[in-house]
């Protein structure tokens, strides 16, 4: 599961984006919302619902549009975002469209639905999950996504107070937009 979690990705560079852009606290809410939407297909998988995801391919194929044109604008937002030295005390963004980011990033991601929905089975036998051992995958799949997200966030994070006047603030802000802008067209674009 971790080395699932830390294979780079949309998620991975939304979640450094973010984290540069509004700091840690702003990139653990995203983070979150990754996490939701990996339990989300990780239930599904368990509880046999893969005939659901399958119909729902379509739907999800409409989530993983929006969801990349949302990054892209996200993108776009930060790129053309002001250079002054900003007060991080008083963060711009939304802790609910943070939350929403991260979570349309993991349910619109098929990488993520492939390992929930193809690969993990290979590895479980999810029909003889008891109850307990369902709390015990969820557990596992919370931690090591925080665990590596959260790593990935305060590596972000940290590297901030290099961009202290208006020329690498610039600079942040134009690579943070072109990362967030790139996870939304990866998303658009990869199979």
């Amino acid at each position: 599961m971790l080395l699932f979690a830390a294979t780079p990705g949309p998620g991975t560079f939304a979640i450094i984006s973010r984290s540069l852009k509004d700091g840690f606290y702003y990139a653990a809410i995203m983070t979150f919302g990754l996490i939701v939407g990996d339990i989300i297909y990780l239930i599904m998988a368990i509880y046999g619902l893969n005939l659901i995801a399958s119909m729902m391919q379509e739907f999800f194929i409409i989530i993983k549009y929006l969801g990349g044109i949302y990054l892209i604008y996200l993108g776009y937002k930060i790129f053309t975002s002001e250079t002054k030295p900003q007060n991080y005390q008083n963060l711009p963004s939304s802790k609910k469209s943070t939350f929403l980011s991260g979570f349309f990033i993991t349910i619109s991601n098929p990488k993520v639905i492939i390992f929930y929905l193809g690969f993990l089975p290979a590895f479980i036998d999810l029909q003889t999950l008891t109850t307990l051992d369902i709390f015990i995958v969820i557990f596992i799949v919370a931690i090591s996504l925080a665990i590596v997200m959260l790593g990935y966030s305060y590596l972000a994070h940290n590297s901030r107070k290099f961009f202290q006047n208006q020329n690498s603030i610039s600079t942040l802000n134009k690579t943070s937009g072109a990362i967030m802008a790139g996870a939304g067209g990866f998303l658009i674009l990869k199979n």
